[in-house]
């Protein structure tokens, strides 16, 4: 087994660990109304779910994980990219005209938190400042 492989699967086990809510203790919500309903922060979704792979400034990890900066992947496509989020993905994908062959796991969103992370990937990073709403990833998650 190479190294990249092995990083990818402890990544994974990592990230699905994080995600799982079924262990987390409930924090009483000390938040006003006006807080507690206020949309997620696609930020702290990203710093949740997608840093440890993609790394802070969105670069990725050379060989194993694919770059979120800039991404001409991204730019192409935003339902593949709602698609990945919401089912994850394997195989090969070419980014910025680099190759990786990876697994990438099912994040455990609702609509409204991946159009978020979505949105702030697509917003950081040098993209294209795309906006992805909940109600398209709705219909993203409608076609699955």
């Amino acid at each position: 087994m190479n190294k990249s492989y092995l990083v990818a699967i402890i990544a994974m086990l990592f990230l699905y660990s994080c995600g799982s809510s079924d262990n987390e203790q409930q924090q009483p919500n000390f938040k006003s109304d006006a807080v507690a309903d206020a949309p997620p922060s696609g930020e702290d979704i990203y710093k949740r779910t997608c840093i440890a792979c993609h790394q802070a400034k969105g670069e990725g990890v050379a060989g194993a994980f694919p770059p979120l900066a800039k991404s001409d992947y991204l730019a192409a496509d935003k339902e593949r990219a709602i698609k990945q989020v919401l089912q994850g993905s394997s195989g090969e994908i070419t980014v910025n005209g680099k190759t990786y062959n990876n697994v990438m796991p099912p994040q455990p969103l609702n609509d409204a938190e991946c159009a978020a992370v979505l949105t702030y990937v697509y917003c950081s990073f040098g993209n294209n400042a795309c906006n992805i709403t909940p109600d398209e990833v709705k219909q993203v998650r409608e076609k699955l």
